[in-house]
């Protein structure tokens, strides 16, 4: 038990840094499971590599409690129709990715849930943050509040996060990379991001949790309590330092990241298998 409690921490470690950099963290997580073996089913894997996001979802809701919450007694009545505006564009981005990984959540998992897409991917968006910083280097942001960004942009940002239903794209890369080619500063990029991910994460874990049943082992059960309470107290830490990392640097570094994670990924498993 102690063991598989370890790897718990391990891969919770690895949820809470990888959900928030744009670095992929389906990407990492096959890496390390194949390091790191559960004894438990595949059904239940399935369902602990998206509820474990749970645990990362709750650090941008404490983060961001008094900015998203649009009854907060310490509000002006504009702040709370500020609030109550940045849920709607929240709820407008949400729409594609919400409606498409319904219908095709299972079938993108089974056509393309291997290492050979991961680390195309990893390669590809990795080759895209590098290209789109050198051409916006310079260039100011026109979209630098949530006020100046329009439904439409909204929506069409929301159409890049589907992107990410292909494992390795990486939800938050996608988002920020649609986003910043819009013309969203880094810093409004990176919290847009942040914010869709609630309900779609949420989202997503009911609808794993309601395929798989809530028929746990206490083993399980253990497992995935404490692979989400890393994954929060870790997400905590990569928010904030994103958010600050940011202020000052661009995302090519990620995208050099990513290239190398790539050629790793493919080189590892090319050897092995």
């Amino acid at each position: 038990m102690y063991t598989e409690i370890i790897k718990a921490i391990i891969l919770g470690i690895v949820e809470g840094i990888t959900e928030w950099l744009p670095i992929s963290s389906t990407g990492h997580m096959i890496l390390v499971e194949e390091f790191i073996k559960f004894e438990a089913s595949e059904e239940f894997m399935e369902m602990f590599r998206v509820v474990i996001q749970l645990g990362a979802i709750m650090a941008v809701v404490l983060l961001y409690f008094h900015k998203l919450n649009p009854f907060a007694p310490r509000k002006t009545k504009k702040e709370k129709r500020d609030t109550m505006d940045i849920w709607f564009k929240v709820i407008v981005g949400v729409l594609p990715a919400a409606i498409l990984g319904f219908l095709f959540d299972d079938w993108f998992d089974e056509h393309f849930y291997n290492y050979q897409t991961v680390a195309v991917t990893l390669i590809l968006y990795g080759i895209l943050f590098i290209v789109i910083e050198n051409k916006n280097k310079g260039k100011p942001a026109s979209i630098r509040s949530f006020k100046d960004m329009s439904c439409m942009t909204a929506l069409i940002i929301g159409f890049f996060q589907v992107l990410s239903l292909v494992p390795g794209t990486s939800r938050s890369g996608a988002t920020i990379l649609g986003a910043i080619i819009l013309g969203t500063s880094r810093n409004i990029a990176a919290e847009y991001s942040f914010f869709l991910s609630i309900p779609v994460m949420f989202g997503a874990s009911a609808l794993k949790l309601f395929k798989f049943g809530f028929d746990f082992t206490g083993l399980e059960m253990a497992v995935l309590l404490t692979g989400m309470a890393v994954a929060f107290i870790v997400s905590l830490i990569a928010i904030r330092f994103l958010l600050r990392y940011i202020k000052n640097n661009d995302f090519k570094i990620f995208g050099w990241y990513r290239i190398i994670l790539g050629i790793l990924v493919s080189a590892y498993f090319m050897f092995m298998g």
